[in-house]
């Protein structure tokens, strides 16, 4: 024992011993200013003279001082008292889950508990770019009672920073320190406890959040079945099990476990990152939906046998009274009145139209009505469909619409559309526009003509009239809350209160929130990550792991009552970048979508001709396509199941593909250096799009290029390397194009500034001359100026266009009109650009279309086109008439 009862280390007074480790020893302790019990962890003091040491415990003050989360142990100071360091913990009374575990397994109930505090502890770390790397059970503190288990994780010691994401690290700095003595903790160059460490750890190779979840895995099967999930009689084989063998499955060890935790389990535990779960949200998810289900299945046989007794009993009473039943019924029989039922039908899509991951279906304040957008042959369009009819129709002038909404009296659709709110009245007319946006999730219109909306980079929801003008603030997101984004408002039937969903790096900060146009006060409702819509019939519906909730909800009194309950399954949701489901009510009835949200393209190349001569990769949600400058690398955003992006890289030779990026905010938009050595890429991982860069090889950590709390969106990386081109987003939503320089004081400055939406700003490879895309004339259309500009402007499309991209050589420019490829000869190389007629090279059912959809070879004669996957998301939307009958059933 390094310190005795009644020492004093600063205000801190030693009371008993707590616990021993490789670094020191933890001590019981008062806080004698504030009358508390803390946790004192002492560096013991041979270690103190060594620089990795010092490193380690350094390294657990500073990675412990940046999480705030009811599952990690809280750090409450740091100090240093006669040359020996020591941190101040929050003291948990209670056990380890280790020393539970040699009492035996879990019972499932608490398993669950235990474990999806454990997951959501280690997906705060990952949101704050730190990984664990040494999770087991010693690190897992188990207090409170049981029923009430609250779990707090320990000993951040081995934890690593790995920036602000939780992806691929740099190799791990080598310790010879373990943090327990204990059988099978070796002193070498692996970081971690042996019997929890995952394949690429006993090979010294990076470790990232995946490394956790694998730990996380064998946590899991141990607290289950009682039983390490990988054993050996020394460190060799120890290590040969967990790089070759499966651990048996749970159910042939504990009968009563779902089914499904199998295969969780057996996805943590995959010797391949790649195979894993790629983020501990989704196996927080997942082990809800689990423990959910088995709760139900397992109170089925218990309500079973209960309802037989009583049919028993019944039977007796039947017996003696349907003599006097019958009589009863001859003497007062009247009609029964028609039983009340819900009915359900398909609404099929218009003929190859398409959803997308973020397309939403929205009923009309009476029922009777279903407004939704869906990309077509060309572009997405606004449809309206009347539920007694065989057919949509298309509102004519909505191109590019997405996220609709309806005025209270259903006379008008409001939508967003080319930077645009606009409404269009359902009688007649073309699409009026209301203000300027940028990307927006969602808005709401009530009956005194107060439109709320939500859009990406705003300070929270912005409302305008539904007359037109200027947006102001709404909500204020709460910064120190880690508040992300507010989206989805949707109005209560006072007009006045309303409902939205919160985004949050904290998991306490999450979820359904109520406002006020009157007071900028809110309050949280539920804990879902999920949009909130009140139904007339008298509940809330949300969404919670794919299935729709209702809940009571009185809407007078602003409260929630009795327990929610499921209306459908497999909803389709839009993802942790947007979270939400795609569903609406109104009066009695519902409508919603299915299908995994996702947008699936292939990405083929063809030749000028427009025959296709290969395929690169298998169908996924891509977009942002960026081909390499020697073109063997293509790097291109991809979509998972939670709605979220990383940038992968394909290798074109031969045939391969790695993911560069692991953070759990959303990566896209790359852009190569001219050197093909670095990427640049857009994030939204500090709640606003800003400019990241990492190296192409995936050595090293991100660093960010260009912060600022305006959403920006990667154009071009010039090719002589000198500047960035970005879109930009102004006050008042405007958005032109910018560039930043790469040399001296690397200052952004305006590139096309002007009326309408100005994007897709692409250099020629010269450097004289930017193509770009402008709305400024009612209709998207391709320009040429001088870059720097210098006066002169050129219109290089003549009936729309969209996506310039120059040949390399500098002689063409290509676009998009639709889906046609179009080529223009050009001449670049004196001070006056010359332009010649538009042409069409082929035609191709381009995809996902949020840059770069296509791009040019190197010898200007391929293009890598994204084509939209024809058998993806043509499922019905299903309407409910009715549904609070059918819930009753």
């Amino acid at each position: 024992m390094l310190l005795s009862i009644g020492t004093r280390l600063g205000p801190y007074e030693i009371l008993a011993a707590a616990g021993a480790g490789g670094m020191g020893e933890v001590y019981r302790a008062r806080d004698t200013r504030l009358d508390r019990i803390v946790a004192v962890k002492v560096l013991s003091p041979d270690l103190g003279g060594r620089p990795e040491v010092m490193q380690r415990f350094e390294r657990e003050a500073r990675t412990v001082s940046t999480l705030n989360h009811p599952n990690i142990c809280t750090l409450h100071d740091v100090g240093t008292e006669n040359g020996a360091p020591y941190l101040v913990m929050e003291y948990v009374e209670g056990e380890t889950l280790a020393e539970r575990l040699t009492r035996g397994p879990l019972p499932l109930a608490d398993a669950w508990r235990v474990a999806i505090q454990i997951g959501e502890a280690l997906d705060q770390a990952h949101r704050r770019g730190i990984v664990h790397r040494d999770l087991k059970p010693g690190n897992v503190m188990l207090a409170g009672a049981k029923g009430s288990t609250t779990v707090k994780l320990l000993d951040f010691g081995l934890a690593k920073v790995i920036g602000p994401q939780a992806g691929p690290a740099a190799p791990g700095t080598l310790t010879s320190l373990p943090t327990v003595a204990q059988a099978l903790t070796a002193e070498g160059t692996i970081v971690g406890t042996f019997q929890y460490m995952a394949p690429e750890q006993l090979e010294s190779k990076e470790a990232d959040a995946r490394s956790d979840i694998f730990a996380f895995g064998a946590v899991l099967y141990e607290m289950v079945t009682g039983r390490k999930a990988f054993e050996g009689h020394s460190q060799a084989s120890l290590i040969s099990a967990i790089m070759k063998d499966h651990p048996a499955p749970v159910s042939t060890l504990v009968p009563t476990s779902p089914p499904a935790l199998d295969r969780a389990i057996r996805q943590c535990l995959a010797k391949d990152p790649e195979d894993r779960w790629q983020t501990a949200r989704d196996l927080v998810r997942e082990l809800r939906w689990i423990s959910e289900s088995s709760s139900a299945a397992s109170a089925a046989p218990v309500a079973v046998a209960r309802r037989r007794r009583r049919l028993e009993l019944a039977s007796v009473a039947a017996v003696v009274f349907a003599a006097a039943f019958a009589i009863l019924a001859v003497i007062h029989f009247r009609e029964k009145a028609p039983e009340e039922h819900a009915m359900r039908f398909l609404l099929p899509l218009p003929e190859k139209a398409a959803f997308r991951w973020f397309d939403q279906p929205v009923l009309s304040p009476d029922g009777a009505r279903v407004a939704f957008t869906a990309a077509g042959t060309l572009t997405p369009d606004l449809y309206i469909r009347s539920l007694d009819s065989v057919e949509a129709r298309r509102l004519p002038g909505t191109e590019g619409a997405y996220s609709p909404f309806w005025s209270p009296d259903g006379h008008f659709v409001a939508f967003f559309a080319n930077g645009k709110l606009q409404k269009l009245d359902l009688m007649g007319g073309s699409p009026e526009t209301l203000c300027s946006v940028t990307l927006c999730a969602g808005g709401a219109w009530n009956r005194e003509g107060v439109i709320l909306f939500a859009q990406s980079g705003a300070p929270g929801l912005l409302r305008v009239s539904a007359a037109g003008g200027t947006p102001v603030a709404a909500t204020r997101r709460d910064i120190s809350k880690g508040e992300t984004s507010h989206t989805w408002p949707s109005f209560l039937p006072d007009g006045e209160h309303f409902l939205f969903s919160v985004a949050s790096s904290r998991a306490e900060s999450r979820g359904i929130y109520l406002g006020s146009l009157r007071s900028p006060q809110v309050s949280r409702i539920l804990g879902d990550e999920s949009n909130g819509q009140y139904s007339p019939a008298g509940f809330l519906l949300f969404n919670r792991n794919n299935n729709l909730m209702a809940q009571a909800f009185d809407a007078k009194r602003l409260r929630l009552t009795g327990d929610p309950f499921p209306v459908a399954d497999k909803v389709a949701v839009f993802g942790n970048a947007l979270p939400g489901a795609a569903f609406s009510a109104a009066g009695n009835s519902l409508v919603y979508r299915t299908g995994s949200g996702l947008t699936e393209t292939q990405m083929e190349w063809f030749d000028r001709k427009g025959s296709q001569v290969g395929a690169v990769g298998q169908p996924a949600d891509y977009s942002n396509l960026a081909l390499s400058p020697d073109g063997h690398t293509l790097a291109v955003g991809k979509r998972d199941l939670n709605g979220l992006r990383d940038v992968w890289l394909f290798d074109l030779s031969r045939g391969t593909s790695t993911r560069l990026t692991f953070d759990p905010g959303d990566d896209f938009n790359p852009a190569w250096s001219p050197d093909g050595l670095r990427i640049v890429f857009v994030s939204d991982r500090k709640g606003h799009r800003d400019l990241w860069q990492k190296a192409a090889s995936g050595v090293g950590q991100e660093e960010i290029v260009l912060e600022s709390d305006a959403d920006k969106s990667l154009e071009d990386w010039t090719r002589d390397g000198r500047y960035l081109i970005f879109n930009h987003v102004l006050p008042g939503q405007k958005r032109e194009i910018w560039a930043m320089p790469l040399f001296g004081d690397r200052k952004p400055f305006a590139v096309i500034t002007g009326p309408g939406t100005l994007v897709e700003g692409h250099v020629s490879p010269n450097g004289k001359w930017i193509a770009y895309n402008s709305n400024e004339s009612g209709k998207a259309e391709i320009y040429v100026q001088n870059f720097p500009p210098a006066g002169g402007r050129w219109q290089v499309s003549t009936e729309g266009g969209s996506e310039p991209s120059w040949n390399p050589n500098g002689k063409e420019l290509f676009y998009l009109n639709g889906d046609k490829l179009m080529a223009v000869d050009v001449k670049t190389e004196t001070d006056r650009f010359d332009a010649g007629t538009p042409r069409l090279l082929f035609e191709a059912p381009v995809g996902n279309t949020l840059r770069n959809a296509y791009v040019v070879a190197p010898d200007g004669q391929r293009f890598l086109v994204n084509l939209r996957f024809q058998n993806t998301n043509v499922l019905p939307m299903i309407v409910v008439l009715n549904w609070p009958a059918g819930v009753r059933h």
